[in-house]
């Protein structure tokens, strides 16, 4: 078959056959889903469809600071997570292991001592001081407002931590040029509790050498520190309600003068309890949480009540308090009571403490009350007469120190002042510590032993030049003050003009041994001088043992201990463990003796070396002593009521200028009983009355020229003895006492 020249297609085999048409789809159940091939991923391409471009180095940096991030991101939470749980943990075993609220409101390591006048009041703490354990409910209320507006205004918000505080506090020390932590710690409320606590951490006397050293180390701000004191504040927060925290706070806090708690700062600044507080006195004692030395009322009360304006302008601004009592309040701020602001008695708290044992007084662990002999009308007039001496007579800048003892007969010290600053505690006491010579005051002692051995008050010694061997010192002249000698003289003269030869004649005649021994019976417990320097008061004593001993005098001849204790006893306890009703003991010399020995001394003050301290209306004995070079100044002497000793010098034995006993010594003795027996009957002293008053024509033992002596008086005139009757008797005194050297 022959082909045309068109050419023919190509065959296509599926066209061989007719087409068959395709069946319908069924549509898809509603149980069942199609899954689809998912599409090829196409590779991406540099822009053209073509293979990928690697990446510019520039970009690697990126890539890896990216990486960093992601796997420190994923560090940070997985951190958190673990820090968290720490944290939790952490708290949740400082909640389970706190005790219960009532174990953690006292942490004092010490009791406390509250000392009491002669008519039961307070006049001084000692210890740490904590009065009734107090709640939210039972305080003031001005008293919680000022504490939450004065220390952690966000208490009730917060969850133990303050963020804002402390972000606050970190700006504040960066712009005063601190550290961040330095200064302000925008510690919340929670926080100081946990402080407070010292971390659940009890004081152990094995483990810390000293309270101090413990104090220091719950106190530390070391960043460490404070984180701990953040995870206790939170497990606090999880154990205690918020109520609960503050009860802690306020039995817990320190405020000024020993005070622990707002109870017992409450009782010691305003003499009430915190029950009882007005918005002025919460204001003052909320203020002084910041620095309670600083701001204590005792310290400088205008800079209390100025801190405590600014706590009424918190307590205002925070609505616990209106404009109007703000005003009132701070016109009228919070003053000390009676007791606080006399702040009297220091030396004698501290004699107390110090002679009472221990363990009832220094170092207790329970409360004791202590009551005590003192008067505080009698040691306020101590204080002042003290003051006013050396304000109106001695020299401005001078550094000479006093001390001033008052007694009843029986040994009930009634007033003690150990030196011129007398607001003070656990100061140097030279009422009671300082050994000082005695020196004239001592003479007393020398007649009182003639006396009781029957030498009579009108009897007569010669006062003339004297000399004594002593063996391995050689020959000892003693001389008078005036350097003078006046012959023929009564044991009354000699003592009323403070004569040394005398004493010592007659201290040699009755025997040294005997004067010795009256003196320390009388208490006078100093190592007395052997030699004859004895009658001269060459030993050294105490104020107090000396007061003491001229006690003995006054209430007829028996002994003396001086005594300031009463009655102690332990808080909540009735009956006592102390008391003390007196302190006269033995008899030392007669009564008679003694009698005539207050006569004798009587006349030092009416007509001797004791003029000074005359009061009219007043009978008065006393003896004026001043030692060698006047670096000791004495006067002791007594009314019928009680016995006031007086001594004058330097502490480091500088002699006194122009200061004798019977000089600024008898003046400040008359500045202060003149106060003390203002409001006392005049009684007459236990003494002789002769029917005759020996007369010294009016001159102390600086006067010259000859001296009369015992010139008698009776009912009708005073007729004198004859000058012959006189010259033999004192030619027999001659023969028994003789001439001397």
């Amino acid at each position: 078959m022959s082909q045309s020249g068109r050419k023919r297609p190509a065959l296509v085999a599926d066209k061989r056959y007719p087409t068959k048409k395709a069946a319908p789809k069924k549509p898809a159940r509603s149980s069942t889903t199609t899954k689809r091939k998912a599409a090829p991923k196409r590779r991406r391409t540099g822009g053209g469809g073509g293979p990928k471009k690697p990446r510019s180095i520039l970009m690697w940096p990126f890539v890896f600071i990216s990486w960093v991030l992601r796997m420190f991101w994923r560090l940070m939470w997985k951190g958190a997570v673990v820090t968290a749980l720490i944290i939790g943990g952490a708290v949740f075993y400082f909640a389970s292991t706190m005790p219960e609220l009532n174990a953690m409101l006292d942490g004092r390591a010490k009791g406390s001592v509250t000392i009491l006048d002669r008519y039961g009041e307070v006049y001084a703490w000692r210890g740490d001081q904590r009065g009734r354990t107090i709640t939210t409910e039972t305080v003031s209320p001005h008293l919680k407002n000022a504490v939450v507006a004065t220390e952690d205004k966000r208490f009730y918000r917060h969850f133990g931590l303050s963020p804002r505080g402390i972000a606050s506090a970190v700006k504040i020390n960066m712009s005063e040029g601190r550290g961040p932590l330095s200064g302000h710690g925008g510690s919340t409320l929670t926080q100081q509790v946990a402080k407070l606590l010292c971390l659940g951490v009890p004081y152990d006397a094995d483990v810390w050498k000293t309270e101090a050293a413990y104090e220091a180390d719950c106190r530390q701000g070391s960043l460490w520190r404070k984180m701990k004191e953040a995870v206790y504040a939170m497990a606090l927060e999880t154990k205690f309600t918020k109520d609960e925290i503050l009860t802690i706070y306020m039995n817990r806090a320190y405020l000024g003068a020993g005070s622990f708690g707002f109870d017992a700062a409450s009782q010691r600044y305003f003499a009430i309890p915190a029950s009882e507080l007005n918005p002025a006195q919460a204001a003052m004692l909320s203020g002084m949480l910041t620095a309670p030395s600083r701001f204590a009322p005792t310290n400088n009360l205008k800079r209390s009540q100025d801190r405590a304006a600014t706590v009424l302008r918190l307590m205002n601004e925070q609505d616990y308090l209106s404009n109007k009592d703000t005003a009132y309040y701070q016109q009228n701020p919070a003053v000390l009571s009676k007791a606080a602001k006399a702040q009297a008695g220091g030396y004698f708290a501290d004699w107390i403490m110090g002679d009472l044992p221990a363990f009832l007084t220094r170092k207790t662990t329970e409360d004791v009350i202590i009551k005590t002999t003192l008067d505080p009308r009698i040691q306020k007039a101590a204080e002042n007469a003290m003051a006013k001496i050396f304000a109106e007579k001695v020299s401005a800048g001078s550094k000479a120190q006093a001390a001033i003892v008052v007694m009843s007969a029986d040994g009930a010290v009634r007033g003690l002042v150990g030196g011129r600053e007398t607001r003070v505690t656990g100061a140097f006491n030279r009422a009671t510590q300082a050994k000082r010579q005695t020196g004239s005051a001592f003479k007393p002692f020398v007649y009182a032993a003639a006396l009781d051995m029957g030498y009579q008050w009108d009897d007569y010694v010669v006062d003339e030049p004297y000399c004594l061997n002593i063996p391995g010192s050689g020959e000892w002249c003693p001389k008078n003050y005036s350097k003078k000698f006046y012959g023929p003289v009564s044991f009354t003269e000699a003592l009323a003009k403070s004569l040394n030869i005398p004493a010592v004649k007659v201290s040699e005649e009755v025997g040294r041994e005997a004067v010795r021994s009256v003196a320390s019976m009388f208490g006078i417990e100093s190592d007395l001088a052997a030699g004859p320097a004895l009658a001269l008061g060459a030993s050294d004593g105490t104020l107090l043992e000396t007061t003491g001993a001229y006690a003995g005098i006054l209430n007829g001849g028996s002994s003396v201990t001086p005594y300031g204790l009463t009655e102690l006893r332990l808080v909540g306890d009735r009956d006592p463990l102390m008391t003390q009703t007196g302190g006269i003991g033995e008899r030392v010399i007669s009564r008679e003796a003694a009698a005539q020995l207050t006569y004798m001394m009587s006349r030092v003050v009416e007509a001797g070396t004791g003029t000074r301290a005359r009061i009219e209306g007043l009978e008065i004995a006393g003896k004026t002593g001043t030692t060698t070079s006047a670096r000791d100044a004495w006067f002791i002497a007594f009314t019928a009521d009680y016995v006031m000793g007086i001594w004058m010098g330097y502490d480091d034995n500088t002699p006194l200028k122009g200061v004798t006993g019977g000089g600024l010594p008898a003046e400040m003795w008359r500045e202060a009983m003149v106060n003390i027996q203002s409001q006392l009957v005049p009684t007459p002293l236990p003494m002789i009355r002769p029917n005759f008053v020996p007369q010294f024509d009016g001159r102390t033992m600086n006067s010259g020229g000859p001296q009369d002596f015992g010139v008698p008086q009776n009912q009708g005139g005073g007729q004198s003895v004859g000058n012959a009757v006189e010259d033999a008797f004192i030619g027999v005194l001659r023969s028994i006492f003789g001439q001397g050297n």
